[in-house]
């Protein structure tokens, strides 16, 4: 019996070879792009470098989230906050059974005081620079003192938008352009003008702003002329990097920390969180806990890039949470800073290469990068191109039951339940599971920033069912580039085993950081690479005629998540 030739239907719709599939990653610090046959990603600095004009104004955003002025009141609030995290660590067993010990800090600080540099060699100069504009890696080789604005697309895991010059909507867009084209073209090795026969996935922030997804589409149909796109929430690509069904996905950005339930590959709406802190807070807690032992360093300085970028390897070199690492270490590092000479330095730590990971369950201590909160997505404003969005089935729905009162009761009664997560009085007149209360998106309790355990318990209890609740509980996945730190991980287990409710304790918590060997920083560009080659895929890219035509309406009815 002969067999009829399969017929694969319109372009559209037929497997698409995985080199003409470009992942995009942004982050607060680093992005990564890549081909989706590409085993690792092209990873750069997220930031554009832009000469002054003469008369032009000064704006640079740092390369790490800036430290507060330490007033008296906040040097007492991270001291005691620092005292109660060593005397936890004091009270803490090492594997052999002995009690840990710390050196207190005065006496390290003595050794580092008698720390000379080591001349090494002499520097290279700093690095001819001839262009108007410069993007990523390169823009550390730009001196200081030259008249360059360096901009930071992204804050705190979205658009970095702010009153001075370049914190306009259009301004971070055309940086987002120049940035992600020219790693295209130099990196990838892609003309421009190719990107028509190439398609795009585009990873986003779980709690997004519907506005923020609009100009990105925009950006990658029309401006970078890309052939068809899709967008994915960084959770689901989490868990596709990881070849797990469902986890409550925890991601340790450099300046947020993110944490949403996805269950076969959707992120459930009332799970999820972000908090404004990540590796790069983290980071001025170590240095403020190495300029108080008398860091050999002097000259450090926060507003000085390549100082920054040293105490960030610092962080990833010298930090963990182990507690048979006892007593003082020496450790020793080079200063190589272009158009000076290059010094050694020995450095002696303590505690405070503990201490300062374990701030993301203190989070007392992140206060030196001033007040944070943590956000949960809610109610987003309507869009006239959008006529059946949430706010249009909220209103047929509030019509329906008026018009039925005696319709199902506690079925009612159920809905509203599940839709008031949060303790906020509005969310009380909530009528259904779409939406939770007015505004975009929500502060959960302005000034109280919840630890990384807290948080998670907090995101896992905002789940909709029993069933969910103990699927999540036994399944937890930890990415992103701040999870770096050896055994953070069993910290967290520890923690959380402590907490979790007794009616879900049957299961076995099992904390994943490295699935697959993959670098936990590249875990979600690797899941968006691999769901784009799924077949389960082909029905979810939006060509560029199609969002010309229909614009928001398409991305609500083919994006692979709630709209």
């Amino acid at each position: 019996m002969s067999v009829p030739a399969y017929d694969p239907g319109p372009e559209q719709f037929q497997q698409f070879p995985p080199n003409r599939i470009i992942v995009i990653h942004p982050g607060s610090l680093y992005v990564r792009i890549g081909r989706a046959s590409d085993l690792l990603p092209v990873k750069q600095l997220h930031c554009i470098a832009r000469k002054r004009r003469p008369d032009g104004k000064i704006y640079r955003d740092p390369f790490v989230p800036p430290s507060i002025p330490k007033t008296k009141e906040l040097i007492e609030e991270l001291e005691e906050c620092r005292l109660q995290i060593s005397h936890t660590l004091q009270s803490c067993m090492q594997s052999n059974g002995a009690r840990r010990y710390a050196t207190p800090p005065q006496q390290i600080a003595a050794f580092n005081r008698r720390s000379l540099p080591e001349f090494v060699s002499d520097g290279e100069p700093w690095p001819q620079v001839e262009c108007d504009i410069i993007v990523g890696d390169l823009v550390l080789d730009i001196d200081p003192e030259l008249a360059y604005n360096i901009h930071f697309p992204y804050k705190r895991g979205d658009f970095n938008i702010h009153s001075e010059i370049g914190g306009s909507i259009s301004s971070v867009l055309n940086d987002l352009y120049t940035i992600w084209s020219s790693i295209i073209e130099y990196k990838l090795g892609i003309p421009l003008i190719e990107l028509v026969k190439y398609r795009c996935v585009l990873l986003i922030p779980d709690i997004y702003s519907r506005s923020h997804l609009k100009c990105l589409m925009s950006l990658l149909l029309k401006d970078l002329g890309f052939g068809h796109c899709f967008l994915v929430q960084e959770s689901v690509g989490a868990t596709f990097g990881a070849g797990i069904g469902s986890a409550c996905v925890v991601d340790i950005g450099d300046q947020k920390t993110a944490i949403s339930c996805v269950e076969d590959g959707i992120s459930h709406k009332a799970t999820r969180l972000r908090m404004d802190y990540g590796a790069g807070d983290v980071c001025q807690t170590l240095s403020w806990m190495f300029h108080k032992s008398a860091f050999p360093y002097k000259n450090w300085n926060e507003n000085i890039p390549r100082d920054v970028m040293l105490m960030r390897n610092l962080y990833q070199n010298f930090c963990h949470v182990n507690l048979d690492v006892c007593g003082p270490q020496e450790k020793t590092f080079l200063v190589d800073h272009p158009g000076d000479i290059i010094n050694k330095y020995t450095l002696q730590v303590g505690d405070e290469c503990i201490i300062s990971p374990l701030s993301l369950f203190y989070t007392d201590l992140l206060k030196i990068t001033g007040p944070k909160t943590t956000k949960i997505q809610n109610r987003q404003p309507s869009d006239p191109e959008d006529p059946f969005d949430a706010e249009f089935l909220r209103e047929t729905g509030r019509k329906r039951e008026t018009a039925d009162p005696t319709a199902n009761e506690s079925q009612q009664f159920e809905t509203a339940n599940e839709a008031q997560p949060t303790n906020n009085a509005d969310e009380d007149i909530v009528v259904d599971t779409l939406e939770g209360g007015p505004g975009d998106i929500v502060s959960l309790a302005p000034g109280q920033v919840l630890g990384l355990d807290a948080a998670i318990l907090q995101s896992i209890d905002r789940s909709s069912s029993e069933e969910l609740k103990r699927k999540m509980y036994s399944s937890i996945l930890i990415v992103g580039g701040g999870v770096k730190v050896h055994g953070l991980n069993l910290w967290l287990q520890n923690r959380l085993a402590l907490q979790i409710p007794y009616t879900y304790k049957t299961e076995q918590l099992e904390i994943v950081t490295s699935p697959k060997d993959i670098d936990p920083a590249s875990t979600v560009w690797k899941g968006a690479a691999v769901m784009s080659c799924l077949e389960s895929a082909i029905e979810l890219w939006i060509n560029q005629s199609e969002w010309n035509k229909f614009g928001l309406k398409i991305l609500r009815e083919r994006a692979p998540f709630i709209w």
